[in-house]
């Protein structure tokens, strides 16, 4: 640690990463394979970081491994469109209801990034409505009230971003459409979009409330608003049509991320034709990237959704998400801690806090100290957490039986640590 702290900011490449919240050491890891890493001093753990959601299949696949491997030999990057992009680009159009195009970038950031200026574009309008507690990656517009990293940072936003810049930005409280419907009344022809987390991941998991999406929906279609659903981490996380495939409810435009790229640099935006035609080369809205499509990325991405597409993948992996949140719910409940657990497809989260969690101040309030007791007492047995109480455990198809009893295990002891 103290020689990346010389070259690297902090140490680390993203802030999260840095166990700023938590305390103790940063683990540098060295090589993973299944549900386990191995860190630098040969410490071996269960992952439920899973890379922050990509490695949905197991670090190491022997089938993306190879992927990878072919698509190296053929060349890294060439500036020029590939059949594999088209592959990509159908098989998620194929696989997500509201999705008729795509665009594929380098990063969940980028996805935001380009269809919030895509919406905007196409309306005419400036403002955007966003939740507080949703992390839409780091755009500046998108900064104000974010969660994950900036929220375990313990910081509102950022420096470094222009008051001008998060103006046109209304935030409102995530799982109230009351509130959403009194910005609309009073901007009535200002709004370009709504932006959402259509299942808040990233203050930990909050589920949406009943008709809260399809009030989101409603009040798009009346004003000619835009409806985003953020899915780079829900996507292909919840099933293989994300939670628009789940909930039943089509966004204008999604974006994706993470398990489209198998653990390589990725991201996409998507969705009706007629919106995403307004894009260069074929609209007047400009947006563009050098390593966009990488024949990496799209073979991993993929390889992925192969192996995610075969027969009873997404319910055995719910199975497990079940078993893990209601094991510690469970032991939680043995020793009377406060504490609530939750789960969907490859996703769990838990806070200790007794329900309901239903918005940022709600997780704001679970009690984040006996959490960073509770990630050390796991990371001593060899389970590792997201260093922060604002983060979702991750599942992998490689958790077994086995893995989620000796998380549960451990999870044991720590519960009569901090209780």
């Amino acid at each position: 640690m103290k020689r990346s702290r010389v070259v690297i900011p902090g140490g680390v490449n993203s802030p999260v990463r840095a166990f700023g919240s938590v305390g103790g050491t940063v683990r540098f890891i060295k090589q993973a394979k299944g549900a386990r890493i191995e860190d630098e001093d040969g410490n071996r753990y269960i992952d439920y970081v899973a890379s922050w959601g990509p490695i949905i299949v197991g670090h190491a696949h022997p089938v993306v491994v190879e992927a990878v491997r072919s698509a190296t030999a053929r060349g890294t990057s060439f500036g020029a469109p590939t059949e594999a992009e088209v592959l990509l680009a159908e098989r998620v159009t194929e696989l997500v209801p509201s999705v008729e195009m795509l665009r594929l970038v380098n990063s969940g950031t980028e996805a935001v990034m380009s269809a919030l200026r895509l919406a905007r574009g196409a309306t005419g309008r400036d403002k955007v409505v966003k939740f507080e507690g949703c992390y839409h990656g780091h755009p500046d517009a998108m900064l104000a009230a974010a969660g994950s990293g900036v929220a375990s940072l313990g910081i509102p936003g950022t420096d470094g971003v222009p008051a001008a810049a998060v103006a046109d930005t209304l935030v409102v409280p995530y799982n109230d459409l009351d509130a959403v419907k009194a910005v609309f009344v009073e901007r009535t022809e200002e709004i370009a979009a709504i932006i959402v987390e259509p299942v808040a991941a990233n203050m930990g998991m909050v589920r949406p409330q009943p008709g809260f999406l399809t009030g989101l929906r409603e009040l798009c279609d009346t004003y000619g608003s835009v409806l985003i659903f953020d899915e780079v981490i829900t996507g292909f996380r919840l099933g293989l049509s994300g939670a628009q495939g789940r909930f039943g409810i089509l966004p204008d435009l999604s974006t994706f991320g993470k398990v489209i790229g198998g653990g390589l640099p990725v991201g996409a935006y998507g969705g009706k034709r007629a919106l995403m035609q307004k894009i260069a080369p074929e609209g007047p809205i400009f947006q563009a990237g050098t390593l966009s499509g990488n024949p990496l990325a799209t073979a991993a991405g993929l390889a992925v959704l192969d192996l995610l597409s075969r027969k009873g993948t997404f319910e055995s992996l719910e199975a497990r998400s079940q078993s893990l949140a209601q094991g510690l719910q469970k032991l939680a409940d043995e020793v009377e801690i406060p504490f609530t657990s939750d789960f969907m497809g490859g996703i769990a989260g838990f806070f200790f806090r007794r329900p309901p969690i239903r918005n940022y101040a709600d997780v704001c309030a679970a009690d984040h100290e006996r959490f960073k007791a509770f990630f050390h007492a796991m990371l001593e047995q060899g389970i590792y957490l997201a260093p922060s109480g604002f983060e979702v455990l991750f599942l992998t198809t490689a958790h077994g039986d086995e893995e989620i009893e000796l998380t549960l295990e451990a999870a044991r002891k720590a519960f009569k640590k901090v209780a």
